[in-house]
């Protein structure tokens, strides 16, 4: 975008999901598998933390872009390598089993694409209010 501001090249061939989870739901979810910890009495137990769904790397772009108000911007998907990945050692789709803290009681508040959105909101709000 620095080149040219119309255009984001994105590492991806578009094909890439991802699961993500807004902070206050990462915080919600520390301290309810914490308090279930404590009351159990284990000295060991392990929970994945994430969301219920996944959005695509297309899809993010489109957010971000939305929210920073770019309303004509192309997207050049470069393929990424080895299959599709961003990069060399990067997941192509990624969601994680958190069955076992739903169980508990716990769930997001915060869809994917609503975690991004809300987090480039939080961002670009940041940026203006140190300027």
């Amino acid at each position: 975008m620095r080149d040219d501001p119309e255009e984001l090249e994105i590492l991806s061939d578009s094909s890439q999901k991802k699961s993500y989870l807004h902070i206050s739901d990462c915080v919600e979810a520390v301290l309810c598998a914490t308090n279930s910890f404590l009351e159990s009495g284990k000295t060991l137990d392990v929970y994945n933390v994430g969301s219920i769904d996944q959005v695509t790397v297309g899809r993010i772009a489109e957010i971000v872009a939305e929210e920073m108000g770019l309303r004509n911007v192309k997207f050049s998907f470069t393929g990424g390598v080895d299959g599709g990945r961003g990069w060399l050692g990067d997941a192509k789709t990624m969601l994680l089993d958190i069955r076992k803290l739903t169980e508990l009681g716990w769930r997001p508040s915060y869809s994917s694409a609503e975690a991004i959105e809300i987090a480039a909101k939080e961002i670009l709000g940041s940026i203006r209010d140190s300027r």
